[in-house]
């Protein structure tokens, strides 16, 4: 019988997994494998809703009205899933974003 599936113990001592039951034991460095994966982060300011015809009418100079009032937080997506809040932050000439509250989600699927 063929399988392209490897026991556990067939990886090595350099891949060792350790399974703990307290979450707390856990380092940076056990997240070393998923170090170099892309993900998308972003940063919304607000949303704002229109018809097409509004938004052909829109050039430059035009002020869009967003669902948001001055000083509220922004919203941190990674992969299209909020994870933060924030405040936008100038550093040097460039905009940046300071998270002011992580947003834990417990997940409904365990």
């Amino acid at each position: 019988m063929a399988s392209d599936t490897m026991a556990l113990e067939e990886f090595g001592d350099s891949t060792a997994i350790t399974v703990t039951d307290d979450a707390t034991d856990k380092t940076a460095h056990d997240l070393a494998p998923v170090f170099d994966v892309p993900v998308n982060i972003s940063a919304v300011l607000g949303k704002a809703h229109m018809t097409v015809a509004q938004l052909l009418k829109l050039n430059r100079g035009s002020v869009l009205e967003l669902d948001r009032k001055v000083g509220e937080a922004i919203d941190i997506f990674v992969n299209n899933r909020l994870v933060a809040r924030g405040e936008v932050v100038v550093v040097e000439d460039r905009l940046g974003v300071t998270m002011t509250e992580i947003i834990k989600v417990e997940d409904s699927n365990a």
